[in-house]
Parts: C-alpha cells; sequence; structure tokens
C-alpha cells in the first residue's frame, strides 16, 4: 500500500501542479490582456495628441501661406499700377510728339504748298512701281 500512497499523493502532487498552472496561466492572461488593453488606449491617445499637433501646424501653415499670398499680391498690384502710370506717361508722350509732328507737317505743306504736291507726287509714283512689281 505505500506504492498506492505515493501513486495516490504523486497523482494529488501533479492536480494540484496542474490546477496552479491553470491558474497562473489564467492569471497571465489576465494580466497580458490588461496590459494589451492599456497599451492600445495609450496608443490612442498618443495618435490622438498626434492628429491635434498636425492639425494645429496644418492651420498654422495655411496662415503664413495666405499671408504670404497677401503680401505677395500687395506688392503684385503696386508694380501693376507702377507700369500702368509708366505706360500712360509714355502714351502721352507719344501723343504728344505725333501732335507736334502733325502740326509741324501742316505747317510746312502751307509754307511750301508747290515742294509739298511735288513730293507727293514722287513718293506716290515711287511706290506705285514698288507695288507693281
Amino acid at each position: 500500500m505505500p506504492d498506492e500512497n505515493k501513486s495516490s499523493d504523486a497523482k494529488a502532487n501533479l492536480d494540484s501542479a496542474r490546477a496552479h498552472a491553470q491558474e497562473a496561466a489564467g492569471a497571465a492572461k489576465a494580466h497580458l490582456k490588461e496590459a494589451v488593453d492599456h497599451t492600445k488606449e495609450h496608443l490612442k491617445h498618443a495618435a490622438d495628441d498626434l492628429r491635434a499637433a498636425a492639425e494645429a501646424k496644418a492651420r498654422e501653415l495655411k496662415g503664413a501661406a495666405e499671408s504670404k499670398a497677401r503680401e505677395f499680391r500687395a506688392t503684385a498690384e503696386a508694380k501693376a499700377q507702377e507700369f500702368r502710370g509708366k505706360a500712360e506717361q509714355f502714351r502721352g508722350e507719344a501723343g504728344a510728339r505725333v501732335r507736334t509732328l502733325q502740326e509741324d507737317g501742316e505747317e510746312y505743306i502751307r509754307a511750301n504748298p508747290l515742294k509739298a504736291v511735288c513730293c507727293a507726287l514722287g513718293a506716290g509714283f515711287l511706290l506705285g512701281l514698288m507695288f507693281r512689281r
């Protein structure tokens, strides 16, 4: 019977060890699940923080870009106004020169009608010859 007692003690020890192992495995599994859940929550908060920081930076960059665009637009409008003023000035000067040349031409024709008619006939003759060919 001592072998039977040893056998039953060994079996009881084995069952007890198996129960402890299952209990330890269950506890480890519960701790692991809790750690995974905690890690997931931590990662979720970190992702939310990163998203918020990225959105804030995007707003900041958008504001800076809009500011630069307004600055460039103002500069371009100033340059366009400057060029428009210069163009109007040149147009005015050219119109004055044309009027002066026209007045000078009319004055010359009134002072020298015979020369003007002869020059016009000669120029017409030359142009006629040139266009014939």
